[in-house]
């Protein structure tokens, strides 16, 4: 009986023990599947802006960060599962996500585009440089009919439970025919192969893929902000981590204060898309 209650114990005293290390740790989960946001190399270590923003953000804290590989359409309700802290996977801040899940404040803008393959009829659209969907003005409802009678019929192409799906499926640009992928490594590939008339992501996503793979990818068309597209990317928490979300945006704002949010942007996207 004393061996059984010294085993009990000896179990309790190390949850107890795991419980307190892990109490110092903040667990970030990513996609590590949406260059340059999130990757991994070849080494099969992720990488990327975020990954960085997010080690940079939590020695703001003052804490240690583990960062989690999760599936995307798995990615906020393992979040309120509790199998990590934060999100920082390229999610932009929606009204929908924030049903579910609190946001910090924006750290970066994820412009999306239209890409084609170069020579596509679809190439080359006579659109305004970008359009902001909160509040379309007289050239953005041109733009999107321009562009609901150059998609009529064609096959586009995305990243499923995005943004970009959501914008597509609500009817701006017409009925148009949508294919949903798991990953955008998929999307990029079905968009090389044909199987796509055209593709719809963060702008800097195309233009990663092509050029680490060489493929002659194409944006078009205006890029795309606000409305169904969000108000940027945040750190996603869930709503009773009151605490945690107060460091976050503490974080946040010493980060932007001292440069570190654009030089990561910069490096990672060639140019610099902090907010």
């Amino acid at each position: 009986m004393n061996i059984f209650k010294k085993t009990i114990f000896s179990v309790l005293l190390s949850l107890l023990v795991i419980g307190n290390v892990n109490a110092d740790k903040i667990r970030i989960g990513t996609e590590g599947a949406y260059p340059p946001w999130n990757s991994k190399n070849e080494a099969g270590k992720l990488i990327g802006f975020e990954v960085e923003l997010a080690y940079t953000l939590c020695r703001y804290i003052g804490q240690q960060c583990v960062i989690v590989e999760q599936d995307w359409d798995g990615m906020i309700p393992a979040l309120i599962m509790r199998k990590f802290d934060a999100i920082m996977a390229g999610m932009s801040i929606t009204a929908e996500r924030q049903k579910a899940i609190s946001f910090s404040q924006g750290y970066a803008d994820e412009v999306a585009s239209l890409a084609v393959m170069k020579g596509s009829s679809l190439e080359g659209l006579d659109t305004s440089a970008g359009i902001n969907l909160t509040k379309p003005n007289a050239a953005a409802k041109k733009d999107l009919k321009t562009l609901t009678a150059a998609l009529a019929g064609k096959t586009v192409c995305v990243q499923t439970a995005t943004i970009h799906q959501n914008f597509l499926d609500s009817g701006d640009v017409g009925k148009v025919n949508v294919r949903t992928y798991k990953t955008q490594d998929e999307v990029n590939l079905d968009l090389a192969s044909g199987r796509c008339d055209a593709a719809l992501a963060a702008a800097v996503a195309f233009s990663d893929y092509a050029e680490k793979s060489g493929k002659p990818v194409v944006l078009t068309g205006p890029t795309f902000s606000g409305g169904a597209f969000g108000n940027g990317v945040g750190v996603g928490i869930r709503k009773d981590d009151t605490e945690l979300l107060k460091k976050f945006n503490a974080a946040i704002n010493k980060a932007r204060k001292n440069g570190d949010i654009s030089r990561i942007a910069t490096k990672w996207f060639g140019f610099d898309a902090s907010m």
